[in-house]
């Protein structure tokens, strides 16, 4: 089986090439990302690696010619920085999908694999739990969240246009793993704050608002259920997220330390100035997301993939918090390395 994984040295890339290691009908793996990783350390070795702007014009042709005789296509490929500059995110988030869709179908590829995302979905409830029918009309205050969602419907038309074609959407919650840890601090501290100086910063407190009720899910058990979907040729999508829900007090337990309730609007207004001001590199909307995301049923993953998380969730969530203070990466990937 030859795979094409489109942003292979990332998060999800970098843990779906362990787990793609490990199954001898993947053969033939392909990487494709805008920066080479060091092809001697694993999982890096063994796959053929492309280096590729998605967002580029000519981007359709060079994907069509890497995705010839492929057996499915993985798109992982997405930009979360440079935040301010929505444009660029958009040429390579929206327009880079666009383009990775468009080779798809010129190479005549059998099979689809996306990686969307909880952030895809509209407002909803955080008491009960919603299923992939759910709409997906994304946080319009989210870029990440809009980016989402303008992709579900690009990938509703692509479904319509190839009917031929497998399409899976994988809609994970927030995915973590320690490797990642250098690599996701820095995309939301910034430039001003050195990823190295904040295993200093101490405090006794975590200020959350109620609202900010999240899933997470560990990078390798979303690689597994990527290979599921492929190896069962599995259309539609399908929710992935561990157990338990991560609420406020528990995710100050992760940080062994003391939740204290603060209001959601000042701690927007806080995010909203710092952003602007440039001191961190999250824009507002990912508190918007993280107060108005639904919580998802994982039960048809569970049914038809087989899939089962191995890493609970606030085992997730410990590796980030301990890899920030280890300032974990992945040397070999420029992505990962931070």
């Amino acid at each position: 089986m030859r795979i094409v994984i489109v942003g292979a040295s990332g998060n999800l890339g970098t843990a779906l090439l362990r787990r793609l290691h490990t199954e001898p009908t993947a053969a033939e793996l392909v990487g494709v990302s805008r920066r080479e990783p060091d092809l001697a350390v694993a999982p890096y070795s063994g796959v053929a690696w492309h280096t590729l702007d998605i967002g580029s014009p000519s981007a359709p042709r060079k994907l069509a010619q890497i995705f010839a005789g492929a057996d499915a296509v993985v798109h992982l490929g997405w930009q979360l920085q440079p935040n301010h500059d929505e444009a660029q995110l958009w040429r390579t988030n929206v327009i880079g999908t666009k383009n990775v869709l468009a080779a798809v179908a010129a190479a005549r590829v059998p099979q689809l694999s996306y990686a969307s995302s909880i952030a895809a979905y509209s407002p909803g409830p955080k008491t009960t739990r919603v299923d992939e029918h759910w709409p997906t009309g994304g946080i319009p205050s989210s870029h990440y969240s809009r980016h989402k969602a303008i992709n579900e419907r690009a990938l509703d038309r692509f479904e319509e246009d190839h009917p031929a074609i497998i399409v899976s959407r994988l809609r994970p919650g927030f995915v973590f793993q320690r490797a990642a840890a250098t690599e996701i601090t820095g995309l939301f501290a910034g430039h001003l704050i050195p990823v190295s100086v904040l295993r200093w910063l101490r405090t006794p407190i975590l200020p959350l608002p109620r609202q900010m009720i999240a899933q997470v899910v560990h990078s390798d058990d979303v690689a597994d259920a990527f290979w599921r979907a492929i190896d069962r040729s599995a259309a539609g999508a399908f929710n992935i997220a561990a157990e338990p829900i991560i609420d406020p007090p528990t995710a100050a337990a992760a940080f062994g330390i003391r939740w204290v309730p603060v209001r959601l609007r000042v701690v927007r207004a806080l995010a909203d100035l710092s952003w602007k001001l440039r001191l961190q590199g999250s824009d507002p909307g990912w508190i918007d997301a993280g107060a108005m995301v639904p919580m998802m049923s994982t039960a048809r993953a569970r049914d038809e993939l087989g899939w089962v998380p191995t890493v609970p969730a606030t085992d997730a969530l410990a590796e980030i918090v301990h890899g920030v203070g280890d300032h974990a990466n992945v040397e070999a990937s420029p992505q990962l390395r931070g």
